[in-house]
């Protein structure tokens, strides 16, 4: 049994430095065009992303930034699943929420005129707009809880300080004969709830 588990190691270990080489690689030319590669799934590996945007590996924090953005880099999802993937492999990854976090927040102009930008946690700006939108679900506590939509199906959830920013920003509209209440970014405004629940909720 211990044999086993060390060869499950071993095999895991260069599992991961064969990810870390072919990410290196395809991150050398800009961010990678996973949304293009289908190779064959090669099955999961213990890697998980906790709630507040922590990588770990084997049950131990991924402490090196740089190998966790580079990881970032060729993060997939697939029918509610999250994969790393190359030209020529795929492996499960586990993501207890989102993969992301919006932990900054960057305020240019007010009103009809305001522009957002978020950067993530692996150090990139997301400008929100049309294809960056905003989404508001509810949290357990009974608030609401704020997610940025990164790139193709990945998405980052907003810090609870930027939040509260968001709130400061919010105003009330009419959207679909409905009185809502949300931000406007882009041109776009993005409803968090009705008008009568956001009174309650925010």
């Amino acid at each position: 049994m211990a044999n086993q588990g060390q060869k499950q190691e071993v095999n895991s270990a260069q599992r991961l430095e064969g990810l870390t080489q072919a990410a290196r690689g395809a991150a050398a030319k800009g961010l990678p065009p996973v949304h293009l590669w289908n190779p064959p799934f090669c099955g999961d590996l213990d890697m998980r992303i906790a709630t507040d945007g922590t990588w770990f590996y084997l049950g131990t924090p991924i402490g090196r930034h740089a190998l966790v953005k580079l990881f970032s880099t060729i993060l997939k999802r697939e029918n509610g699943k999250y994969f790393l993937v190359t030209p020529v492999e795929k492996v499960g990854i586990r993501v207890d929420d989102v993969p992301f976090m919006a932990v900054e927040l960057i305020e240019e102009g007010e009103g009809t005129s305001r522009k957002l930008s978020f950067r993530t946690n692996m150090d990139d700006w997301v400008p929100c707009n049309r294809d960056h939108r905003l989404r508001f679900e509810m949290a357990a506590d009974g608030g609401l809880t704020p997610y940025l939509h990164v790139r193709a199906d990945l998405w980052a959830k907003v810090t609870r300080p930027l939040y509260y920013d968001l709130v400061e920003m919010g105003e009330e509209r009419i959207v679909e004969g409905r009185e809502m209440f949300g931000v406007i970014s882009n041109g776009e405004f993005f409803a968090m709830a009705d008008a009568a629940q956001a009174r309650e909720v925010t």
